[in-house]
């Protein structure tokens, strides 16, 4: 589909999602030596979960310090997930982590908005579409995007500023344009 204007913005939820991802994967490491400590069973799956996993969070911090960009848990993720699939007790948690390991990257990806004649839609895992006859105004101002729906819902969240080439009055002046009623 082709939008007469997409407005980027910003995801928050980066700071999160990598907490949360660091957090599972520290549990997951932790228990995968103990188990390989205590256990009778001793499999090479969790010396090498551990060891891949803790490479990778190093690795990553490393990268986040260096250069501030984004950094995936994914692979880690995954191998935490084949390590549990071993593991005597909780061995169905392999499922968790590899939906996580999954949908990682998507989660944080920034959210796009694209606006047509035909109405808008919001870039999510699953895309929301919306006419322009369920909105009661577009606006954006300041590098805030501004959603307001007729059933008294309200998007606004703070967009990336990419240097484009159209302005917020040419932008404004489209919306309110595809918001005013069609004479029939």
């Amino acid at each position: 589909m082709i939008y007469q204007y997409v407005v980027t913005l910003k995801n928050k939820t980066d700071r999160y999602t990598d907490r949360f991802s660091l957090l599972v994967l520290l549990v997951s490491v932790l228990l995968f030596i103990k188990e390989q400590l205590v256990s009778a069973n001793i499999r090479i799956t969790y010396l090498f979960g551990a060891l891949a996993i803790a490479a990778i969070i190093i690795r990553n911090t490393w990268l986040a310090r260096k250069d501030q960009r984004t950094v995936y848990y994914g692979s880690a993720l995954f191998i935490a997930g084949i390590s549990w699939v071993t593991m005597p007790y909780l061995s169905w948690l392999f499922l968790p982590f590899a939906l996580m390991g999954l949908f990682e990257r998507q989660a944080k990806m920034p959210l796009e908005v694209g606006f047509n004649d035909t109405g808008i839609v919001l870039n999510t895992l699953i895309r929301k579409r919306y006419h322009w006859n369920d909105l009661s105004n577009v606006v954006l101002k300041d590098d805030i995007l501004t959603i307001d729906f007729k059933n008294n819902r309200l998007l606004q969240r703070e967009t990336i500023d990419d240097e484009s080439d159209t302005g917020e009055d040419e932008f404004n002046g489209f919306c309110a344009r595809q918001l005013r009623p069609v004479d029939r």
